[in-house]
């Protein structure tokens, strides 16, 4: 999925989790710097609101990537943030409509495709049945456990680069052979595309799962856009209409 450096009609980033070890910041910013577009769609995690209220962790890389995105804002690209479970607390100023700058704050868009076709874009934790859930123990141990597979894929790739070895996901590893984190992850695709053509658009775009897709569910075109944790991927739109899914190597912590 790898694509050259250019410039597109819309980028579609989601799950960047700045503010937590797992962020592939430094290949976040390479990609930003590299690949432009007329729009810019930040799809909801962007910050890590939960890790950083744990421990605060910030270094200079996750402020590179900042940059990399008011630089755009500046450069007349549209910046629109669509916010995350993650960064929920942002939620609470949606009723003022509020814009930092160049970027508008939002919780979800309809986006008008090259294509003609109309894209219902949000971040998808709503369609979280463990989100829903009413007990927040299942929110918290979820949640746990992937920080601690975060940390060890952190240790573990530390030894990989001693060794010259690849960087590796041991916690996307975990979860494309777990046959209950696939089950998930259908249920989660299928619940996402039929909300989307009851309310009869074309298509949904989203993320929150850290599984990029394209593909036809329910009668609509399904996208999502991966994340800036394990696949370092990205959904853009060229000028001509077409979806593809791009991806930017990781780099070792």
């Amino acid at each position: 999925m790898n694509a050259p450096s250019r410039r597109y009609r819309t980028i579609f980033i989601s799950d960047l989790h700045l503010g937590s070890r797992g962020c592939q910041a430094e290949a976040l910013a390479r990609f930003l710097k590299a690949n432009t577009a007329e729009r810019l769609v930040l799809v909801g995690d962007v910050v890590d609101g939960w890790r950083l209220r744990a421990k605060w962790f910030w270094p200079q890389s996750h402020t590179n990537v900042v940059r990399r995105i008011l630089t755009a804002a500046k450069r007349d690209t549209e910046v629109t943030y669509i916010v995350g479970n993650h960064d929920e607390v942002l939620r609470g100023f949606l009723r003022y409509r509020v814009s930092f700058g160049r970027i508008r704050l939002c919780n979800r868009i309809v986006h008008e495709g090259a294509d003609g076709k109309r894209y219902l874009v949000l971040h998808g934790d709503l369609f979280d049945r463990h989100m829903l859930a009413d007990g927040k123990l299942l929110k918290t141990l979820g949640d746990n456990v992937y920080d601690l597979a975060v940390w060890l894929n952190v240790k573990l790739n530390r030894v990989r680069k001693r060794f010259g070895l690849p960087y590796w996901s041991l916690s996307r590893h975990l979860r494309d052979n777990s046959k209950r984190a696939a089950a998930y992850v259908e249920r989660y695709e299928g619940h996402v595309a039929e909300y989307a053509h009851r309310k009869g658009f074309d298509g949904v775009i989203c993320g929150h799962i850290h599984v990029a897709a394209i593909k036809a569910l329910s009668g609509v075109v399904y996208m999502n856009d991966g994340d800036w944790v394990e696949s370092c991927t990205a959904l853009v739109e060229h000028h001509d209409g077409r979806w593809e899914l791009v991806s930017e190597p990781a780099v070792h912590a």
